[in-house]
């Protein structure tokens, strides 16, 4: 279930950033957010933090990370996943929560990556990943496979989710 969540979740947080960024002011304000706390280096240990005593603080960041990009409407947004996915409002909430900085950290990794430089270069970016989804990955590996090589693990969470074999759904669902 955590990974059918993610796979509605995560297009509809990229479609508001991409929203968002529609505005000079969303648009330099997403820029400063993966140019700086956002840059990618969440992915880089993501089975420790998800697992390990930083969680809470990832929670508190994509809550405001959630209120930013969703507004007044994250309730409403949080109720259609819910029914969409049979997964309780709360723990919706909380997949959210994680997934909105990791979110933003792909962004981050994939601006460095992509050499975007400014608020153009930021919406053709965000436009490619929605676009990028495969029939041979979900739409949530799709848009982790940022060198699309076939394998999210490298984007994900380099070797500490491939030596132990985890997936993001699973290791999202050990949340609740």
């Amino acid at each position: 279930k955590t990974t059918a969540l993610l796979n509605l979740a995560i297009p509809v947080l990229l479609k508001a950033m991409q929203r968002n960024s529609a505005t000079k002011e969303g648009a330099l304000g997403l820029l400063n957010a993966i140019t700086n706390k956002h840059d990618g280096s969440i992915l880089n240990n993501l089975s420790s933090i998800i697992l390990g005593s930083s969680i809470d603080a990832v929670e508190k960041d994509g809550g405001k990370i959630l209120g930013h990009v969703f507004g007044k409407r994250q309730k409403n947004i949080q109720n259609a996943l819910s029914k969409q996915t049979g997964v309780s409002n709360n723990s919706v909430a909380k997949v959210l929560k994680v997934a909105a900085p990791v979110v933003l950290g792909i962004l981050g990794k994939q601006k460095r990556n992509s050499s975007v430089n400014d608020t153009k270069d930021l919406s053709n970016m965000i436009g490619n990943l929605l676009k990028s989804q495969t029939k041979k990955q979900s739409f949530f590996e799709a848009i982790l496979d940022a060198d699309e090589n076939g394998s999210i693990i490298n984007e994900l969470a380099g070797s500490i989710l491939k030596k132990n074999n985890i997936s993001i759904g699973n290791l999202l669902s050990k949340l609740f």
